[in-house]
């Protein structure tokens, strides 16, 4: 696939890379050409520009920008988005005293207000539960049992799109419903990470039951 990046931090990093040593087509777009330049040039990118020419780059576009700026980013790019599978990957959190918290409304996610933002866009919640970090390993480093990236679409070629993407960087794809189930997966994000800064283990608090483990209903 030809990949569209938008953004030149660390998701960009991570996930452009990956989907590079997958054998996609990946093209960095950021405000800042010189980040830009170097991004694309440290993941092997087949090219870099503007945040313009990456949403129109290819049939996938990732916002790989802070919450606060995803949903205009997508407005001020929406007629290049149009029609593209478009990936969120942002959490839109506050830590403070009391814990990581959420920024949304209730009921809200990022991914729902860049759909508002930019109506033509076929947008996926996808890779906002793991650290950057996590997306630079290499696709045969888990074992038999790769782990599972949680997304919502609501539209069926863009959950392909990413599924795809999720499959070559050696995780498995987990549909969790359609994009209004996407504060769902923001939500654990809050859970999750604020888990992992008080030094615990997320996955211990969500053992499978023995009738899920045997495939019955």
């Amino acid at each position: 696939m030809r990949i569209g990046v938008m953004g030149t931090g660390a998701m960009a990093e991570a996930l452009g890379g990956a989907w590079v040593r997958a054998g996609h087509e990946v093209f960095v777009g950021g405000r800042d050409g010189a980040a830009a330049r170097a991004l694309a040039g440290r993941i092997g990118a087949a090219g870099h520009g503007t945040p313009a020419a990456a949403a129109g780059y290819g049939e996938v576009a990732l916002l790989a920008v802070p919450a606060g700026v995803a949903p205009e980013l997508a407005r001020e790019h929406a007629g290049a988005l149009a029609g593209r599978t478009v990936v969120d990957c942002a959490n839109a959190l506050d830590p403070g005293p009391g814990g990581v918290m959420l920024t949304t409304g209730p009921g809200e996610s990022v991914a729902g207000l860049i759909a508002a933002a930019a109506p033509g866009a076929r947008v996926v919640k996808a890779f906002n539960l793991a650290h950057a970090s996590m997306w630079d390993r290499p696709a045969d480093c888990f074992g038999e049992v790769p782990p599972a990236v949680p997304f919502c679409a609501d539209d069926a070629e863009a959950a392909g799109h990413v599924g795809e993407l999720i499959t070559g960087m050696g995780w498995s794809p987990m549909p969790a419903g359609g994009l209004d189930r996407a504060a769902y997966v923001e939500a654990t994000a809050a859970f999750v990470i604020g888990v992992w800064w008080a030094g615990g283990s997320p996955r211990l608090a969500f053992p499978e039951p023995p009738r899920a483990r045997e495939g019955v209903a």
